[in-house]
């Protein structure tokens, strides 16, 4: 960074230089901000590609930037003082990430594989912790928490009014207009623009290598604040989410880097259930991590301490996922079954039906093979889609959506419309048959270092009906 009088010049590979008014060189500064910096914005993506070594605390440089431009389109309709709150709720945005971003995050919703398989409870797959009082608490609103409760942010901020006003911001809350709030959560999401570009770059793939510029300079803001771009962009925007979905399947969800992502979530819920190796046990411990000085040191850095310490573990499953974490060694893959669908023929697939392959089968395959069930990982990615929602949801529908479902949608200022329409609503083009459409995929993955065993186990999954 360089200094000017009142600010600071960043200099950044996706967006150039960045200019940071005082205020904000002044979040940045803070070393509740400078945490982001020990943060991989890919969690295990750089085990796949090595030079995805990018953090959060670049991508919310980045995202400022993109803020930067959108505001230049927005200034007559919002005054000084509301374009700085929008200025550092987007750089702030991500403020409240845990170490390794979403894996620690999730821990509530990791179901073991012993869970997925067992039919003795009516909850099935989604067992009770007995540890646990309290969920682990959303990124956003430890991000809330930290704006709105840590000294070192609200000073720099100016006013503990002001810090509520950012946190209401970049979380949706109730006392934010929502106007403002569409301009960090819309459609054109500036997180997602920045991360697309900041992503393919780092990992050299030219999957979201999405038209900026073309968007930014087609960015309209309606009468009722609405927000969206002229229709002479709509190839951009198309494109914009195609390189989402081809970024999933190509980069967030490569089955190396998923491998290790999954075995990642297992050793720390099972080190969670077990009350060791420092995980903290319920939301309450995460929340009291973050108000205190643990802060700091709540970075990627305690996940690979807890992997550290969990390679001299009793428990051989926890003991065989850190090794296989700490030496780089990914869990195998037996099997893999994906397919691309409409929404509404979900039900009966290639998925389901190798999900119950796996439920009926995968414990006599354990059994006949000493192993134990937990070095089984069964994954499911979330289903990737081009949009929120398809054509054929009709009006009514719509109208039941979250705000936020609905404004996360793409936007399209038609010609002679005062105000944009759904990207899927416009005649002719690329996403009206496309959007209802998704892409799933069922993974089983054996963690295991014995070649001839894995390719025996391969063998025999793949001879499942």
């Amino acid at each position: 960074m360089s200094r000017g009088a009142e600010g600071r010049m960043v200099v950044d590979p996706v967006h150039g230089q960045i200019a940071l008014t005082k205020a904000e060189w002044q979040v940045v500064d803070t070393p509740s901000f400078q945490r982001l910096r020990h943060i991989k914005q890919l969690q295990f993506g750089h085990v796949t590609y090595p030079n995805a070594t990018h953090t959060r605390f670049a991508h919310s440089l980045g995202v400022c930037a993109i803020m930067q431009r959108v505001l230049s389109v927005v200034t007559d309709q919002l005054n000084e003082e509301q374009c700085a709150d929008l200025r550092l709720a987007a750089l702030t945005h991500d403020i409240g990430h845990y170490p390794y971003s979403h894996l620690l995050e999730g821990v509530d919703s990791v179901m073991l594989t012993e869970d997925q398989l067992s039919d003795s409870t009516p909850d099935s797959g989604t067992r009770k912790l007995s540890l646990s009082i309290s969920k682990y608490p959303k990124h956003e609103e430890l991000g809330r928490l930290i704006v709105t409760k840590r000294p070192d942010i609200v000073d720099a901020i100016g006013s503990n009014e002001r810090a509520v006003r950012i946190a209401d911001l970049f979380t949706r809350s109730g006392g934010a207009d929502m106007n403002i709030s569409r301009l960090i959560h819309s459609s054109l999401d500036m997180d997602r623009l920045d991360y697309l570009l900041r992503d393919a770059k780092a990992c050299g793939v030219p999957y979201g290598e999405i038209d900026l510029n073309y968007l930014m300079a087609n960015f309209k803001v309606s009468p009722k604040g609405m927000i969206g771009i002229d229709s002479k962009a709509t190839a951009a925007a198309e494109h914009f989410m195609l390189a989402r979905f081809f970024m999933h399947r190509a980069v967030y969800f490569h089955k190396t880097t998923f491998a290790l992502e999954e075995a990642c979530r297992q050793l720390l819920r099972r080190c969670r259930d077990h009350g060791r190796h420092g995980v903290p046990v319920n939301g309450d411990a995460v929340r009291e991590i973050v108000q205190s000085d643990g802060l700091g040191t709540f970075t990627d850095s305690f996940v690979d301490r807890v992997i550290q310490d969990a390679l001299s573990d009793p428990d051989e499953v926890i003991k065989a996922l850190a090794r296989c974490l700490a030496y780089r060694r990914p869990p195998k893959l037996l099997r893999e079954v994906s397919f691309l669908v409409s929404s509404d023929n979900v039900k009966d697939n290639a998925c389901s039906a190798f999900l119950k392959d796996c439920k009926f089968q995968l414990a006599k395959l354990a059994r006949d093979n000493s192993l134990p069930l937990g070095r089984f990982l069964l994954a499911q990615p979330k289903p990737v889609a081009f949009e929120k929602r398809g054509r054929k949801v009709n009006a009514a529908e719509v109208g039941n959506m979250e705000e936020e479902e609905k404004d996360e949608l793409i936007k399209v200022f038609a010609e002679g419309k005062g105000e944009p329409v759904s990207l899927v609503d416009l005649q002719g083009g690329l996403m009206a048959d496309l959007a209802d459409r998704r892409w799933h995929t069922a993974r089983l993955y054996v963690v295991s270092e014995d070649e001839a065993l894995v390719d025996k186990l391969r063998k025999i999954v793949r001879g499942w009906n």
